[in-house]
């Protein structure tokens, strides 16, 4: 049986020395920020970047890797003897998952799997640490991937934001509806639903918001992890909160980056979970 190598792509937001310690190939999805293009990077990275933007009249662009990419990745691992199982962002937030498909075309489909994580963030990473587990136990790729896409059913994401201006200067709201959901301190709550992000609420106040995406959580939950966008205080107390609810449940906090913040903006924070 052959062995099996991870690859999944920068909007996991998994740690570089994680990523290295596993053999996980990370592919950056890369924005354009101020004229200048550069790769996400990896948690850690981010601050520098979320200090520009608050204080930017620019509004990033962000790009999928390209197939090349992919391609050279895929071949370095068949070089070295793996198969491969691949896990994206969500193809219906980013075109990603295209990219690594075509990839796979181009060099060996027999030994190559992309999966469509129909998510982001933590819940990607959270896939990809199953997958992980399971090449750990020697599963065969095929196993691999029919594990995963039972798994995938079974999150969920809510997130809210500190502000509403970069969801206007990201073309969610017009400049009306923020100004009056700014006077009016509204916050909406977003959930991903089917792959793709979708307001289910709004509300009065941040507080409010949080409250309402907690009470949210299916009871059954055996993972929580608090995203946060440049927020690592609020995102503790958030911590706090849910370990109070939730008390026998893992609940970890994940810095998001570039390429999630910069559609949410600094002081978002975001419950992923899966159960």
């Amino acid at each position: 049986m052959s062995k099996v190598k991870i690859i999944t792509d920068s909007t996991a937001y998994i740690d570089r020395v994680f990523a290295s310690k596993h053999n996980i190939e990370i592919i950056p999805l890369s924005v354009n920020f101020e004229g200048k293009t550069e790769n996400e990077g990896f948690p850690g990275d981010f601050e520098e970047f979320f200090q520009r933007l608050a204080k930017s009249q620019d509004f990033p662009k962000t790009s999928q890797p390209s197939v090349g990419a992919f391609s050279v990745a895929y071949n370095k691992a068949l070089d070295e003897g793996y198969e491969v199982v691949v896990i994206t962002i969500s193809s219906k937030l980013s075109g990603t998952y295209n990219s690594a498909s075509t990839a796979a075309t181009l060099v060996d489909e027999t030994k190559i799997s992309v999966i469509d994580s129909e998510s982001t963030a933590a819940n990607l990473k959270a896939l990809v640490e199953i997958a992980l587990e399971l090449t750990n136990k020697d599963m065969a790729r095929e196993e691999i991937v029919a594990e995963i896409e039972m798994q995938k059913k079974k999150m969920g994401i809510y997130l809210t934001v500190g502000t509403l201006d970069y969801l206007k200067k990201g073309g969610r709201l017009t400049s009306t509806a923020a100004l009056l959901g700014s006077l009016l301190n509204i916050r909406p709550i977003i959930a991903l639903k089917d792959g793709k992000l979708e307001g289910i609420a709004k509300v009065r106040g941040k507080k409010k918001a949080l409250e309402k995406m907690i009470e949210a959580i299916p009871e059954e939950t055996s993972l929580i992890s608090i995203c946060h966008i440049y927020a690592l205080e609020e995102a503790l107390e958030l911590k706090a909160i849910v370990e109070g609810s939730f008390p026998k449940t893992r609940v970890t906090i994940e810095e998001l980056g570039p390429v999630i913040g910069s559609h949410l903006g600094p002081k978002a924070l975001g419950i992923c979970f899966k159960y």
